[in-house]
């Protein structure tokens, strides 16, 4: 096999103008509803859901701590975060890591893929 044929899908994909890992980095909706699973216990995603955590409907967009209906944590309040995907990723890797402080007792989601998946599916709670 010569070089230009073990790289020719990989010169295709950079022509087309994507990284190779675009459509990983997006994640995949339907794949995080699944991945959700470990968050429904304690999360709904309709709005003024309020369950041991805040409804996640809308929660891409949304500033941290600021769902009327829930009891946040005084680090949860006074955090400047807004939710998006870099900020979620790094919440959800470890919660407790990224917002000292808070009463979210989850140990995160450690495999970036998961992450990513979970990420997207919660872009679709509109």
């Amino acid at each position: 096999m010569t070089v230009f044929s073990r790289s020719a899908p990989l010169l295709f994909v950079l022509a087309l103008g994507v990284s190779p890992t675009a459509a990983y980095a997006g994640g995949d909706a339907v794949k995080g509803k699944t991945v959700f699973a470990r968050c429904a216990i304690c999360h709904g995603v309709k709005t003024g859901e309020v369950k041991l955590g805040p409804t996640l409907f809308k929660v891409v967009g949304r500033k941290a701590g600021t769902v009327p209906a829930f009891q946040y944590s005084a680090a949860m309040k006074a955090s400047k975060a807004t939710w998006d995907a870099k900020t979620l990723d790094a919440y959800v890797t470890n919660p407790m890591k990224y917002i000292p402080g808070t009463r979210m007792a989850f140990a995160g989601v450690p495999q970036p893929a998961d992450r990513a998946n979970l990420i997207a599916y919660l872009a679709t709670l509109k």
